[in-house]
């Protein structure tokens, strides 16, 4: 099937916008190709040092250019649940390689930070920039020319966008992304989320909330709720990336093994040695994009993404916009409740059907591109199945079921929980910013309030535990952009405006930070840009403004003259504390050359 026609106008958009920047990445990407082994270009020395551990036959293999040579790149770490499953990656690559007549070393590995972890804490001003270290990082590692693909093994938050900026920079190797799996279901969000709403009231303590949060976060894998790193893991394979139903398979399975060593063989067989060679630059084009927008639409995903889809077209010669992803959600239906959006997690999502129901559905309704290119072939209806393992140990697969397990869960196009997705770009004299309303109930999409301007998470804590916040009001919290502190994630405020929104207040946030991959049923208006510290009109607002969000309509005003906003200074505040500790001074640079929010937030200067 062809995509819909407003699907295929937004599609052509892009495609004309891009074609100058697009047209010459495509060619470095050509002239970068070989037509053998890449480290064939490599002198004598360069090639004993890079050979040097290997192992005799693996020597005189690599001595030679027609055995491919498969490079991985692993955010391992074992402090964190979502990459401590990777450890045991490389030797399963390795032994696939070799059964399948090639080779696999490890490339290098990448930092991985975990939002879950450091959020409402200093190192949350890293997280953002993390990205593009780990973009630099995986350069450095492939950067000895001597792998003909690479695997890239990350889940979470920033790890995902960063490898396939850098897979984009090395965009004539192919690439295949290797997921680790969600962690097996602990208690139910909703039971979480509530224990925390307690304890910000003050009716349980510290004791009852880490038990909460143990059994929640318990185990190998990704957290279980729809946030950015499930996002990762849904874009990855509905833009061909993965392996055809990779996504959500749990970490310890023997499914999860062998669809590691699947991966592995796959990667070797699209290499230029081959007869299928497939480099990811070109593989990845405007369609692909547009599909995973559709994909993140479909399932209510991240508001992340509308900074890292950007950063990560970007990397590839391809130019979108907020309105662009605007303008898909107002076509693409949401097909998933997964929490924040609804009650289940990522697990129930693919007992319901998973990625395979959600893709089939999407491509019967003309709501993606079926005709693209992906590390499986041609096409991406081969992706609408389920992954199981064969009796030999292998993987095989099956049709994904005709109805949905659980419509409450994963729905069919024809019974979609709303006809779009929930993402929305808002205009007004105040900026232009991303808002979710999938998790929001339609009374609570237009509030009318007056502000509360702070410039910090923790002043609007404080004001709340000093029972300063019993009215309706919209927050003002600025100065969090790239430039000003990094743009951290302000989920913090998450339990404080849930508990007053309890409470019948009619409140909502503003502000040129960023909220969590889980935001929810709280209406905030984030990413706001200009970002106060580059003279945003987000800085020139006062106490008590009134200010009007409305979802419905797409706009975020600010109830004053524009003569008078516009003759208001903007005090900019002092902000010498985020420049130092937890490594902050070292990032003094990234802050510097970080892009806005509506370009992708990059230090990269992309051409």
């Amino acid at each position: 099937m062809t995509a819909r026609k407003d699907i295929e106008a937004i599609t052509e958009r892009i495609r004309e916008r891009s074609r100058p920047v697009r047209e010459l990445y495509l060619d470095r990407v050509a002239k970068a190709a070989t037509h053998t082994a890449n480290r064939a270009t490599l002198s004598c020395g360069n090639l004993a040092h890079g050979f040097a551990v290997c192992s005799p036959s693996e020597k005189v293999a690599l001595a030679g250019d027609r055995v491919p040579n498969l490079g991985i790149i692993t955010s391992y770490n074992d402090m964190l649940s979502a990459h401590q499953p990777f450890e045991t990656y490389p030797n399963l690559i390795k032994e696939a390689a070799r059964e399948a007549g090639g080779i696999a070393q490890v490339a290098g590995a990448v930092p991985a930070m975990c939002d879950g972890i450091t959020q409402g804490q200093p190192g949350m001003e890293l997280s953002l920039f993390s990205r593009d270290v780990i973009a630099m990082a995986t350069a450095i590692g492939l950067s000895h020319n001597m792998f003909d693909a690479a695997v890239y093994l990350g889940v979470c938050d920033k790890i995902v966008p960063g490898l396939v900026i850098a897979a984009l920079s090395f965009g004539h190797l192919p690439a295949i992304f290797v997921p680790a799996g969600p962690m097996t279901s602990g208690i139910p969000n909703d039971q979480k989320a509530k224990v925390r709403q307690l304890y910000a009231e003050g009716k349980v303590g510290r004791a009852e909330l880490l038990e909460a949060e143990s059994k929640s976060y318990h185990g190998p894998g990704t957290c279980t709720f729809y946030g950015t790193a499930n996002s990762n893991q849904m874009l990855m394979e509905i833009m061909g990336l993965h392996t055809p139903g990779a996504s959500f398979i749990n970490p310890g399975t023997p499914l999860r093994d062998a669809l590691t060593k699947e991966a592995a063989k796959r990667a070797l067989a699209i290499t230029q040695l081959g007869n299928a060679y497939t480099p990811v630059g070109k593989m990845i084009d405007e369609r692909s994009v547009v599909n995973g927008i559709v994909g993140l639409h479909a399932t209510g995903g991240s508001t992340n993404h509308t900074i890292h889809l950007i950063a990560m077209a970007h990397a590839a010669g391809i130019s979108i916009t907020w309105q662009d992803i605007s303008d898909l959600s107002e076509a693409v239906p949401l097909l998933a409740r997964v929490y924040p959006n609804g009650l289940a997690d990522v697990n129930h999502f693919n007992a319901a059907g998973g990625m395979g129901f959600l893709i089939r559905e999407l491509l019967d309704a003309g709501l993606l591109h079926e005709d693209v290119q992906t590390v499986w072939g041609e096409g991406l209806r081969p992706y609408t199945v389920e992954a199981r393992l064969g009796g030999d140990g292998s993987v095989v697969r099956e049709p994904a079921p005709k109805t949905s397990g659980d419509e409450k869960v994963l729905a069919p196009v024809a019974k979609a929980f709303q006809p779009t997705g929930g993402l929305k770009v808002l205009y007004g004299n105040i900026g232009h910013a991303i808002i979710k309303t999938s998790a929001v109930k339609p009374e609570r999409r237009v509030i009318e309030a007056p502000a509360i301007v702070l410039d910090s998470q923790e002043a609007l804590t404080a004001a709340f535990k000093a029972g300063e916040l019993e009215r309706d009001f919209i927050a003002v919290i600025r100065f969090q952009g790239p430039k000003a502190n990094g743009m951290p994630e302000l989920h913090r405020l998450t339990t404080v405006l849930g508990v007053l929104q309890d409470r019948g207040h009619r409140v909502a946030l503003v502000t040129d930070g960023r909220m969590s991959g889980a935001s929810g049923k709280v209406p905030a208006a984030i990413h706001v840009t200009p970002e106060a510290l580059e003279g945003g009109p987000i800085g020139r607002l006062h106490d008590g403004d009134m200010l009007r969000l409305d979802a419905e309509t797409g706009t975020l005003e600010v109830l004053v003259p524009d003569d008078e906003l516009a003759a208001r200074p903007i005090r900019s505040p002092d902000l010498s504390a985020n420049g130092h500790g937890f490594g902050r001074e070292l990032f003094a640079g990234f802050r510097e050359l970080a892009g806005r929010a509506d370009q992708g937030a990059s230090v990269f200067g992309f051409a």
